[in-house]
C-alpha cells in the first residue's frame, strides 16, 4: 500500500455543563436547544452524507460524559421540539412583520428560517429518530468516525484538590461511555486540555488542606483505566507562546488576561519536539503503560479559531451577535471583522457556499504544504490534529458543519492525506518515544489562569472541602449495603461532580453568565453540605425524616444523572503513588 504524503484528523470537543431543570433562557436549557439544533444535528448531518458516499470522516468526535446523559434525557427531547416548533413559529410571524413593512429581502430570510427549523425538526424526529447519541454510536459502529469520553463533568483534573476526585471523574467518564455506546473507550479529552504530570502537589487557595502531597499524573488515571490516548496543546509540548482559543470570543477575558500576562512567561521552545507525531506520556517513575498524546496544530488552529482573520470572519458569512428579538433569529452578516452590531448589513445565504468551498479548498491545501514540509524534513509522514469545540461550527459559525464537510470531501477527492481517527493513527503508527509534559492547558497563558484568578479562586475554597467529605463519607459507608445509605452516597456524588463543572469558573472569567455560574456553584455546594449531613444522620439513626426524604428525592429527579456511579471511587484510591 503506497504511504500517504501524511494524516490528519479533526477532534470535536462536543460539551456543555448540565442545565436540564436548571433555568432556560438565557441561561439553561436553551444553551442544550441551540447547540442541538445549531452544531449537533448539522454536524452528524454531514457525517451521514460523509458515510452514504461511501467516505470515511475521520473525525474523532468527543462527547462528554454529563453531555451525553443530557442528550438521553427524555426532558431533552420534549424540551428540543418545543424549541423548534417555537422557532418556527417565530419565523412566521417575522414575515408578517417584514411583510407588512415591505422589507422584501428579510422577509426571504424570515422563510428561509422557517424551512431551516422545519427540516431540523424532520431530521430529528424522523431520522434521527430523537436519538442523537444513537446516530452517533451507529456512525461509530460503521467506522465514520470514532466517539472519546472525557472527565464526568469536565472537572478540571489538575486543580481538584484529591486524587481521589480526579478518579471518580475519570472512572464515571469510562463507566458513562459503556453504558451510552457499548464499548470500552480508547480516546480521552482532557478538559480544557488540562494536563499535571506527578508531583507534590499543595493547593493554591487556603481551606485546600495544608502541605505538599504527593499526586498523580493525569495520564495515570488514563493509563488505569485502559484510555489509550489524549490531547495536549502545543505549547505544552514545545513550549514557546500559548495560543489561548477563547480571547477571541469573550472579550472580558481579553481585558483580564491584559492585568495578568506578566505572571505567565513563555517557556522556551523544545525545537526537537514536533506537533506532528504522537508521543507516549509518563511521569511516574515506576514501570506504567504510557499514554498516547497527540498536539493542536498552531498553523491550522488560527485559521479556524480566529473570529478576526480566520475563515469565520469572512464578511459574508452569518453574524453570531447580532438578533432580531422577540424571536431571537439572524437577519445579518459579518460584513467585517471590525464592525460594529449598528453597521452590520444583511445577510444573503447564497453567497455563502462558493467561500465555504474556497476556504475548505485553502484548508486542505495548508495541511498538504504543512505535512510535505515535515515529511522532507523527517522522511515519514506525519499528523495534523485539529482540535475544536464543536459548538463553533454551526453556532458560533453558522457556515461552519459545510465547510467542514466540505474540507472532509476534499480530503477523500484528493486522496493524499489520510482521514483518521486516534485509535485509526495509532493502529498504522505506533509512537515509540516517551516524554514528560509540563502542567498547563489550552487556556490563555497556557496555565490555569481561566480557571484560578481573583474572580472566582472562591470557587476552590468550597470545592476542596466537599471532596475531602466526599472521601471520608464513602471511606466510612460506601461499602454498607443500606439501599438508603448507597442513595445518599450516590447523590453526594451526583452533587460534587456537578459542583466541580470547570464550566462555572469559566462563566465567571469571561462574564458570559457570571451570575448564573456563581449560582450554580453555591447552590451544587448547599446540596452536597445538606447531603452530607443527611447521610452522617442516618449513618447514626438508620432512618430519613420526612423533609430529608424529600430533599433527597427533590435533587435525584433534578439532577438525574450518571446511574452507574460508585461510592467506592472515592473510597480507595487506585495505586497510590505513596506505595508504589
Amino acid at each position: 500500500m503506497t504511504q500517504p504524503l501524511g494524516y490528519f484528523t479533526f477532534v470535536l470537543h462536543s460539551h456543555l455543563p448540565y442545565v436540564i431543570g436548571h433555568g432556560r433562557w438565557p441561561h439553561g436549557m436553551d444553551w442544550l436547544n441551540e447547540a442541538a439544533a445549531e452544531s449537533y444535528i448539522p454536524l452528524w448531518q454531514a457525517f451521514r452524507r460523509l458515510s452514504g458516499e461511501g467516505r470515511s470522516a475521520g473525525v474523532t468526535l468527543g462527547i462528554t460524559p454529563i453531555l451525553a446523559e443530557m442528550l438521553a434525557a427524555p426532558a431533552f427531547r420534549q424540551e428540543f421540539r418545543e424549541y423548534l416548533a417555537a422557532k418556527i413559529e417565530a419565523a412566521r410571524e417575522d414575515q408578517a412583520t417584514f411583510h407588512r413593512l415591505g422589507e422584501s429581502h428579510f422577509h426571504g430570510l424570515a422563510r428561509f428560517w422557517e424551512e431551516h427549523y422545519r427540516e431540523l425538526t424532520r431530521l430529528f424526529t424522523e431520522e434521527f429518530q430523537e436519538d442523537l447519541l444513537g446516530v452517533a454510536r451507529s456512525l461509530m459502529e460503521s467506522g465514520a468516525l470514532e466517539v472519546i469520553t472525557s472527565a464526568a463533568t469536565h472537572g478540571y483534573l489538575p486543580l481538584l484538590g484529591r486524587d481521589s476526585a480526579v478518579q471518580a471523574q475519570v472512572k464515571q467518564g469510562v463507566a458513562a461511555y459503556r453504558r451510552h455506546f457499548g464499548r470500552d473507550p480508547k480516546g480521552f479529552w482532557l478538559p480544557e486540555c488540562a494536563y499535571r504530570p506527578r508531583y507534590p502537589w499543595a493547593p493554591p487557595v487556603a481551606g485546600g488542606g495544608t502541605g505538599a502531597v504527593m499526586r498523580k499524573g493525569v495520564e495515570e488515571f488514563l493509563s488505569e483505566n485502559g484510555l489509550d490516548f489524549f490531547i495536549i496543546d502545543s505549547h505544552l509540548l514545545k513550549g514557546g507562546r500559548a495560543i489561548g482559543v477563547y480571547r477571541d470570543r469573550f472579550h472580558a477575558l481579553e481585558r483580564l488576561w491584559e492585568r495578568f500576562a506578566s505572571q505567565y512567561p513563555q517557556r522556551p521552545e523544545e525545537v526537537a519536539k514536533t506537533p506532528y507525531l504522537a508521543y507516549l506520556v509518563a511521569s511516574a517513575p515506576e514501570t506504567k503503560r504510557p499514554v498516547a498524546a497527540f498536539t493542536r496544530d498552531p498553523k491550522t488552529g488560527l485559521q479556524v479559531w480566529s473570529g478576526e482573520w480566520g475563515y469565520p470572519g469572512d464578511g459574508n458569512y452569518l453574524d453570531f451577535h447580532k438578533k432580531r428579538f422577540p424571536g431571537g433569529l439572524r437577519y445579518w452578516q459579518v460584513t467585517s471583522a471590525k464592525a460594529d452590531l449598528a453597521d452590520k448589513t444583511p445577510y444573503f445565504p447564497e453567497r455563502v457556499a462558493g467561500r465555504c468551498r474556497e476556504q475548505a479548498h485553502h484548508f486542505v491545501d495548508l495541511v498538504k504544504k504543512i505535512l510535505w514540509e515535515f515529511r522532507e524534513a523527517h522522511g515519514t509522514p506525519g499528523i495534523v490534529t485539529a482540535p475544536y469545540d464543536t459548538e463553533l461550527f454551526g453556532h458560533w459559525w453558522f457556515e461552519g458543519p459545510e465547510w467542514l464537510y466540505q474540507v472532509l470531501a476534499r480530503f477523500q477527492e484528493d486522496g493524499q492525506v489520510q482521514l483518521v481517527s486516534g485509535s485509526q493513527y495509532l493502529q498504522e503508527t505506533a509512537p515509540t518515544s516517551v516524554i514528560s509534559l509540563p502542567e498547563g492547558s489550552w487556556g490563555e497563558g497556557g496555565y490555569h489562569f481561566i480557571w484560578l484568578n481573583e474572580m472566582n479562586d472562591w470557587t476552590w475554597r468550597h470545592i476542596y472541602p466537599a471532596e475531602q467529605e466526599m472521601e471520608e463519607l464513602a471511606r466510612a459507608y460506601a461499602a454498607d449495603p443500606d439501599p438508603v445509605m448507597q442513595d445518599l452516597l450516590k447523590q453526594c456524588g451526583r452533587t460534587l461532580f456537578l459542583l466541580e463543572s470547570s464550566d462555572w469558573q469559566f462563566l465567571i472569567s469571561t462574564f458570559s453568565a457570571r451570575d448564573y455560574a456563581e449560582l450554580r456553584l453555591v447552590m451544587h455546594h448547599d446540596d452536597f453540605k445538606r447531603l452530607a449531613g443527611i447521610t452522617r444522620t442516618y449513618a447514626r439513626e438508620r432512618a430519613l425524616s420526612e423533609t430529608d426524604a424529600n430533599f433527597l428525592a427533590l435533587c435525584r429527579e433534578r439532577d438525574a444523572i450518571f446511574p452507574d456511579i460508585d461510592p467506592a471511587w472515592w473510597a480507595r484510591l487506585e495505586h497510590p503513588p505513596e506505595q508504589e
